[in-house]
């Protein structure tokens, strides 16, 4: 009993000295699982010393149990000496970089670069431009014929017509409500077709053009009187870009 008593207590003592360095809550106590060395030399010491006070005899047995106690005791601490709030022990990777989000095993946590939300796609421009009997007579009196006015307009605008910017030309043809449905339906037809066929006799380009009749489906004034008949009379030039 009394030789457990000498070797137990400079071992207690070692252990009470090594716990109270090595345990902080905060992990940044300077002894813990990985200075475990330095925590043997530290035990051997202290161990060969408090063995000392019993006997010399007992100086070197007490050395070794401090080195053996003060290697094991530090080396069971949970430290962090990454300071990144998983004990060293779980740390996966130590030594990660101050103010890096880490995951359960302290690894850093992938970064992935902000999504970037795709550009609207940009509606194409359109233009409509409307002629019409308001100004200049189209057309003679029943017929699909261009009166001279409106070719002289169509000339004026091919510089136009012709940009680079310009993907698709549309001619639609409208009649007053003079006349049947099915007449003012063909007479419509007629006169697009009319605008379209000068147009490419200007060089615009084929592939771009085409050509349509409403009749008098889609008016924009009243029919009842003169002046909005005159409007009604009209073709459309819808433009594409």
């Amino acid at each position: 009993m009394r030789f457990f008593s000498r070797v137990a207590l400079p071992v207690l003592l070692l252990s009470s000295l090594l716990t109270g360095c090595a345990t902080h809550s905060d992990g940044t106590a300077p002894l813990n699982q990985r200075t475990w060395p330095i925590c043997s030399l530290l035990g051997g010491l202290v161990g060969g010393g408090l063995g000392a006070i019993e006997s010399s005899a007992w100086a070197g047995g007490g050395a070794a149990l401090g080195v053996l106690a003060g290697g094991l005791i530090c080396y069971a601490q949970d430290g962090d000496e990454d300071s990144d709030g998983v004990f060293d022990r779980r740390d996966s990777c130590p030594d990660t970089p101050q103010n890096t989000e880490v995951d359960n095993r302290g690894c850093p946590v992938p970064q992935y670069p902000a999504s970037v939300k795709p550009a609207e796609p940009v509606a194409p421009q359109s233009e409509v431009i409307t002629l019409s009997d308001q100004g200049d007579v189209l057309f003679a009196f029943d017929s699909a014929e261009l009166t001279s006015a409106a070719r002289g307009t169509l000339t004026a605008l091919m510089s136009k017509l012709n940009n680079a910017d310009v993907v698709s030309i549309k001619v639609v043809g409208h009649t007053d409500s003079q006349g049947s449905d099915a007449y003012n339906q063909k007479l419509s037809e007629r006169r697009a077709s009319s605008v379209a066929a000068f147009l490419l006799s200007n060089g615009l380009a084929p592939e771009k053009l085409t050509s349509q009749g409403l009749g008098e489906s889609q008016p924009v004034a009243d029919n009842n009187t003169e002046e909005g008949r005159a409007q009604n009379r009209r073709v459309e030039l819808q433009i594409g870009r």
